[in-house]
C-alpha cells in the first residue's frame, strides 16, 4: 500500500552539544509533526553512537567525525533513522542511529512534513521490529 500526501518543508540548525536524534524528536513534536522526514542533513559530531547492522548494543565512540547522511522517518513520538559519517582520515561508516549522537559544530537539517498522513510504529511478527505503519491522517 502506498499513500500520498502534501508536504511542508523545514530547516533547522542544530548547535553544539545538542543531541542529533533528541533534537529532531524535539523539532517534531514542538512542530506537531506526525509524518516527517530527513531530506538532508551535513554536520558534524563530536561523539557518535550507532547500531551496526544485525547488533544488538550500539557502539559509542568520542572524536572528530562529519556527518556524511542522515536518512530515515521521524514522528513526535518516534524515529527510525540511519547514519553515516566520517573520521578524519576520510573512513566512512553508518548504521541505525541511537541516542548521544552530539553535534560538534553544526548540523544542517531540511526535513518534510507529510501533513496528511500519521507515522507509528508497531510490532511487525516477521523479526519482532516495531515497524513503520502509514495512515492517512483522519484514519488514526
Amino acid at each position: 500500500m502506498s499513500l500520498s500526501s502534501d508536504v511542508r518543508v523545514y530547516a533547522f540548525r542544530l548547535k553544539p552539544k545538542d543531541d542529533l536524534k533528541k533534537s529532531i524528536l524535539s523539532f517534531a513534536e514542538e512542530n506537531k509533526i506526525n509524518a516527517g522526514c530527513i531530506v538532508t542533513c551535513v554536520g558534524s559530531l563530536e561523539q557518535f553512537h550507532i547500531r551496526f547492522a544485525n547488533q544488538k548494543n550500539g557502539e559509542l565512540k568520542k572524536d572528530s567525525f562529519e556527518i556524511v547522511s542522515l536518512t530515515g522517518t521521524f514522528s513526535k513520538s518516534s524515529a527510525h533513522l540511519h547514519i553515516s559519517i566520517s573520521d578524519n582520515a576520510g573512513i566512512a561508516l553508518g548504521g541505525h542511529l541511537l541516542d548521544d549522537n552530539i553535534i560538534f559544530t553544526t548540523a544542517e537539517i531540511i526535513v518534510l512534513e507529510l501533513t496528511e498522513l500519521n507515522f507509528k510504529r508497531e510490532l511487525d511478527s516477521t523479526y519482532n521490529f516495531n515497524e513503520l505503519v502509514i495512515t492517512k491522517r483522519n484514519e488514526n
